[in-house]
């Protein structure tokens, strides 16, 4: 195990373990042993749903790419589960990397492979700053809290600049020429195709729009499978509130500081909706419920990566 991947599970440990601690351990223990089975089972439902549609919109993205040169449709699905049970184990971006290099194995040109994961993780950002801007038309109150504020306009940013390098030329131009001033060749060659790849993406305004549209309709079941759990441990919270919560807790847990959102999910839930009312002993009860459900979306994955990966005839 590397340093950085050491160093990010300590983290994510101490900061999970610490957290449980200070919101007392039995608390959190009996608020998820009183779930009810029928919630729970309601947001399992959900989870695989998100997870279908997840691995659509990427395809979606490659096939508008990459026309007429897309592998099978069964190497990129199992490809895109595997990337998901991988992930879990490993920074937020870490799934992202390893989908990105085993497209690249079959015939897709890296630069493409990247830029499909790029658009499909920028997008998938944009939808839920999108989802927790219009909840908060429905939860005023909230946008009153600095920190709320915050974190949708950070990530806004971060998606405006990568629209940005998609539509303007000059702003690819200016990524251009600071590619070419870095001292590794390699690199500058990379990060130079990949700006390439994904200005390519300015003549798919229609794959881009309907790709956003499913993001949206994913994010709104993950707001959905949170309601579930709370539910299913008694937390009594408008649904609207969840809306403004979840897209900013899962603006955190996106953070590649710790793995699979350990430690920083916690925090936010507490942070969240400790606002609403909820004890901390429930919040944490509900981050790791909501860990727990991503691992079970997760599993196909993990059965695909155990039965291993068929030789191409």
């Amino acid at each position: 195990m590397t340093g950085p991947r050491l160093l990010r599970l300590l983290v994510a440990v101490t900061l999970t373990a610490y957290i449980i601690w200070d919101t007392n351990p039995r608390a959190v223990a009996r608020a998820a042993g009183r779930a009810d089975l029928n919630w729970i089972s309601s947001a399992v439902l959900l989870v695989f749903l998100d997870r279908g549609l997840m691995a659509w919109r990427w395809m979606d993205l490659l096939a508008a790419l990459t026309p007429g040169s897309r592998p099978p449709f069964w190497t990129v699905l199992r490809i895109f589960f595997v990337s998901t049970f991988i992930g879990t184990f490993l920074p937020s971006v870490g799934g992202d990397v390893y989908r990105a290099y085993r497209l690249s194995r079959h015939d897709v040109r890296m630069s493409e492979s990247a830029a499909s994961v790029l658009m499909d993780r920028v997008l998938g950002v944009l939808s839920i700053v999108m989802v927790g801007a219009v909840a908060l038309l429905a939860a005023p109150e909230m946008a009153r809290d600095p920190w709320v504020m915050l974190s949708l306009a950070a990530a806004a940013v971060l998606c405006v600049a990568v629209g940005g390098a998609v539509f303007s030329s000059r702003a690819a131009g200016i990524i251009q020429q600071a590619a070419g001033r870095l001292r590794s060749y390699r690199l500058s060659q990379i990060t130079s195709a990949m700006t390439d790849a994904v200005r390519r993406y300015a003549r798919h305004h229609r794959e881009l729009l309907r790709v956003l549209a499913v993001s949206v309709v994913v994010q709104s079941l993950r707001v959905l499978q949170a309601f579930c759990l709370g539910r299913a441990i008694g937390i009594d919270v408008p649904l609207s509130a969840f809306f403004v919560f979840i897209p900013i807790a899962l603006l955190v847990m996106l953070l590649p500081i710790t793995v699979n959102g350990l430690g920083t999910g916690q925090w936010a839930f507490v942070w969240l909706f400790g606002q609403a009312g909820v004890s901390a002993s429930d919040a944490v009860a509900l981050s790791l419920l909501f860990i727990a459900l991503g691992m079970v979306g997760n599993l196909p994955g993990a059965v695909l990566y155990a039965a291993g990966e068929r030789p191409n005839r």
